[in-house]
């Protein structure tokens, strides 16, 4: 009873938050499209997919590694091998983050002409080296906190790290930004790895204080290495992650050439790409922050129920978990296709974004059960399928869009997000049964 109770209270903490920071992230969007202009928002967009990539090169799947492997040694009752676990997975989280900071050092030319088409200097570059390091790190503490229940020092974290974002990307770009998309680009990214160094500080802080408030005796003898399970883990899914990651930021870097090669300009290219990617594509992810969230709360506890070996139960949850997926993405699907115009209106003051809303919606029932299904997968030990599946369905997305978006135009783009969707989907539902 206590576990359920415990759960409830994380998953409430984490559907609170997550409301409350969706609600100021969306609103934040609005305000830097408006300050920017949509050509710098679609600009910024490439920017992002690349740093998205080195996020995943610095992460290397450190998060799940040390969700799991700390779940593991709480399940066998042995809390002293869950903090020398953790703190192996910190100095490895460590050790990625320098590794990827010096990879996009050292390519730093090659990301800004190849990936950017010299839309913006390589300070931007320069400014992500700094900030992946304490990415990586916090990542790995942030899976200790999901592993031993305390998901509410997560939330503070992200709080704090929000809260500084915001207010240095208003000073940057309200004090020092000339209408330049370089600048507006190092402003924001700037604003960004400020907010995760002190992001990175807080979660550091209730990290150090956590191990010392909770030293209770082991009753077991460790007799495996916590390395060797550390590097089980995030060597398989960091090759997969880098492959999708890798795939998916040339996916994305390839989406405003292939709409040239359909007859659209430059300028236009970059424009639809904003409109879609940076201003319709957040109103449809709003409410997935309370998917995702959950589905993160599911690694430890799928973990645990597979140690203990109570796979009926794992059966029973699994069923009740995608029913009630299904009903809350089914009400969200309706809510935005029915007042697609009032939104596009009361967030962007532009009613042009209500049609990509419409036609975008029917994908939330398959994200939102895609983003279930693949939490608790993790937590069943098959998180390198699902890494498997996502870079099938990203060869499977750049190949239509290399070879089909210059025929179709941009409706041939909105296609390739529905085949992308539906074949993760179906694969990973697959892979349950």
């Amino acid at each position: 009873m206590k576990k359920i109770k415990t759960f409830i209270f994380n998953t409430l903490i984490l559907l609170f938050s997550s409301i409350i920071l969706q609600i100021i992230s969306t609103y934040f969007n609005v305000y830097i499209s408006n300050s920017i202009g949509e050509e710098a928002v679609g600009v910024f967009a490439l920017v992002m997919s690349v740093y998205t990539f080195g996020i995943t090169l610095a992460s290397a799947g450190i998060n799940i590694a040390t969700t799991r492997i700390v779940s593991e040694e709480l399940a066998a009752n042995n809390e002293t091998g869950s903090k020398k676990a953790a703190t192996r997975c910190v100095l490895f989280s460590l050790f990625f983050g320098i590794c990827a900071s010096f990879v996009f050092f050292i390519f730093a030319d090659f990301i800004v002409l190849k990936c950017l088409h010299n839309q913006i200097s390589k300070n931007v570059i320069y400014l992500i080296c700094i900030a992946l390091p304490f990415i990586s790190m916090s990542s790995a503490i942030n899976g200790y906190f999901t592993a031993v229940r305390r998901v509410y020092k997560n939330a503070v974290s992200k709080f704090i790290e929000e809260l500084v974002k915001i207010i240095f990307t208003a000073f940057l770009l309200s004090s020092f930004m000339p209408k330049t998309i370089d600048f507006a680009c190092y402003s924001l990214i700037l604003a960004d790895v400020i907010s995760e160094v002190v992001s990175f500080l807080a979660l550091f802080v209730f990290y150090k204080f956590d191990k010392r408030k909770n030293l209770l005796e082991s009753r077991y003898k460790d007799l495996d290495s916590y390395n060797k399970r550390i590097l089980r883990i995030t060597i398989p899914v960091a090759i997969t992650s880098y492959l999708r990651s890798g795939l998916s930021t040339i996916k994305q870097l390839i989406i405003p050439s292939s709409l040239q090669k359909s007859g659209m300009n430059a300028s236009n290219s970059l424009i639809s790409y904003g409109i879609v990617n940076g201003m319709a594509m957040p109103i449809i992810m709003f409410p997935v922050i309370l998917v995702t969230s959950f589905s993160g709360l599911l690694i430890p506890e799928f973990s645990r129920l597979l140690v203990e070996k109570k796979y009926n139960k794992i059966k029973k949850v699994s069923i009740f978990i995608l029913s009630f997926t299904f009903i809350f993405a089914m009400f969200i699907t309706i809510i935005i296709f029915t007042f697609s115009d009032l939104l596009s209106t009361l967030i962007y003051q532009k009613l042009e974004i209500a049609k990509y809303l419409r036609i975008l919606s029917p994908l939330i029932i398959i994200m939102y059960l895609d983003i279930v299904i693949d939490g608790i997968l993790k937590g069943l030990d098959a998180q390198v399928s699902v890494m498997a599946i996502n870079v099938f369905d990203c060869i499977i997305s750049i190949g239509f869009i290399y070879f089909f978006v210059p025929v179709l135009g941009f409706s041939g783009y909105i296609i390739s997000i529905f085949i992308s969707e539906v074949v993760n989907f179906s694969l990973s539902r697959n892979k349950t049964y």
